[in-house]
């Protein structure tokens, strides 16, 4: 059985957001800065432990506001299937406090204007370029406690150009989004684990 996953990336211009699907879809990463300019959407297929699940990945350009209806969703098109995703990533850069509160009035406008009635929607927080560590202006600790505690919503830290935690992220998309066979394990181990017998492949 097939299932399909719709996932929205979206983060504030420079974050890295596009250079962390790419470097999960092809294993590469440019130094480049290109800044995403329309919608990008990418429909990969992971193949979990035996089990398919499709993914419709939509890569976001930075955006003013989150739409508050269908209709504004449908009328700009860099927005549109913004409102009917199965999960948000929201990324950041660990040395830009702008780009932390970007995603920070982004969540709390996904929360506000969402259909009500509809399910919880699970809502990621990417800290990216941990491999500039040192350049850091939040410490990791207040934003872990803050997104897990307070938003309840994930966290994890990653470095597009290194592909560090790139596969963490993901798997741990597949669990919040409810894959059954995801769920009770400790996705890391659970992932590579997986990898490790090769048993999971991206296609």
């Amino acid at each position: 059985m097939v299932t399909t996953f719709k996932v929205a990336v979206l983060g504030a211009q420079g974050v890295g957001k596009s250079a962390i699907v790419r470097q999960f879809l092809y294993n590469e990463f440019s130094e480049a800065c290109v800044p995403t300019k329309t919608r990008r959407v990418y429909l990969p297929a992971v193949v979990m432990n035996g089990h398919v699940h499709d993914l419709q990945i939509m890569d976001f350009p930075p955006i003013t506001s989150f739409p508050v209806n269908t209709l504004q969703e449908w009328a700009d098109a860099c927005c549109r299937g913004l409102r009917s995703v199965h999960a948000y990533i929201l990324v950041y850069d660990i040395c830009c406090f702008d780009s932390f509160e970007y995603i920070k009035t982004i969540r709390q406008q996904i929360l506000e204007t969402r259909v009500i009635g509809t399910t919880e929607t699970p809502i990621i927080i990417v800290g990216n370029k941990r491999d500039l560590q040192r350049g850091r202006v939040i410490p990791r600790w207040n934003v872990s406690n803050l997104v897990k505690k307070t938003w309840k919503c994930g966290y994890i830290e990653c470095s597009a150009k290194y592909n560090w935690h790139i596969l963490l992220l993901f798997s741990e998309l597949l669990k919040s989004v409810g894959c059954a066979r995801c769920k009770h394990v400790h996705t890391a181990i659970r992932f590579q684990g997986a990898l490790r017998r090769n048993r999971c492949t991206i296609m």
